[in-house]
C-alpha cells in the first residue's frame, strides 16, 4: 500500500483511482442530476442506484480554512504550518471538497477566494497518498 493503492476500494474507489491518474472525477445521480460527495452506492435524495463518475475542473471558492500548527498522529509527512481548504467547487453543484494550501506561509486565505488544484503525494502514516493541493489564484482587478 506504498502507493496509496489500498485507497481504491469503497464507493469513493473512483475518486482516489482518478487523483492517482492526475483528475479528479465525482460522482453525478442520472436520475436527478445531483452531484453525491461523500460518494455513496445510492442516491440520497432520489434512491436511484444509477450514479455516473464525471470529470469535475479542480477550480472553485474558498470555502473555509484553518491553519494547523501541530503535529499530529500520520501527518508527519505534511509538515507544519499547514493550511487546509474546504474548497466549493461550482463545476460539481457545490460540493466541497478538502485540500491543502500550497503556500502554507502564504497570508490568512480570504473566504470566497479563487482556487486551483493540481494533484500531488502526501505521506500519511508510511503510505504516500494522492492529495489535491490549492493555489491562490490572483484576481485581475
Amino acid at each position: 500500500m506504498a502507493d496509496g493503492a489500498g485507497f481504491s476500494e469503497g464507493a469513493d474507489g473512483r475518486y482516489w483511482a482518478g487523483l492517482r491518474e492526475g483528475r479528479l472525477e465525482l460522482p453525478q445521480c442520472d436520475a436527478c442530476g445531483l452531484w453525491r460527495w461523500p460518494a455513496v452506492w445510492r442516491c440520497g435524495d432520489c434512491g436511484s442506484f444509477d450514479l455516473t463518475w464525471k470529470p469535475v475542473p479542480m477550480v472553485g471558492r474558498v470555502y473555509s480554512w484553518t491553519r494547523t500548527w501541530h503535529p499530529f498522529g500520520g501527518t508527519e509527512g505534511v509538515g507544519v504550518p499547514f493550511v487546509s481548504l474546504i474548497v466549493e467547487l461550482p463545476g460539481a453543484g457545490g460540493r466541497r471538497l478538502v485540500g491543502i494550501l500550497e503556500d502554507a506561509q502564504a497570508a490568512d486565505p480570504q473566504i470566497g477566494a479563487a482556487v486551483e488544484g493540481f494533484v500531488s503525494s502526501t505521506r500519511f502514516d508510511g503510505t504516500d497518498i494522492p492529495t489535491i493541493k490549492w493555489r491562490l489564484v490572483e484576481s485581475k482587478a
